[in-house]
């Protein structure tokens, strides 16, 4: 069974079992209770208008402050030796999906 969850104003297709990194959560979250906006269960697929009724998906941080690739930006002007160079890392949360009822 798939399902399609919004969590932090992104959409992902997750099925149970799965881990999958997301924007950070707040401190202290330790259980997640999200509503799903399509359901897969093999051939028969239920679309939600905005959310499909009665079904929840269930989903446990496993670990959280996890460090994304880091991302260089440079600022660079030709011909005027002017450059600046920033990077960034974001941080994620890593859930696992536990069910999906």
């Amino acid at each position: 069974m798939k399902a399609i969850v919004k969590i932090g104003g992104k959409q992902y297709i997750v099925t149970e079992k799965e881990t999958l990194l997301v924007d950070l959560l707040p401190e202290g979250t330790k259980e997640l209770t999200l509503d799903a906006m399509l359901v897969i269960d093999g051939d028969k697929t239920t679309v939600g208008a905005p959310t499909v009724k009665g079904v929840k998906v269930k989903a446990k941080v496993v670990e959280e402050l996890v460090k994304g690739d880091k991302i260089r930006i440079i600022r660079y002007k030709a011909k005027k030796r002017v450059h600046k160079e920033n990077g960034h890392r974001q941080k994620y949360s890593r859930i696992e999906i536990a069910s999906i009822k």
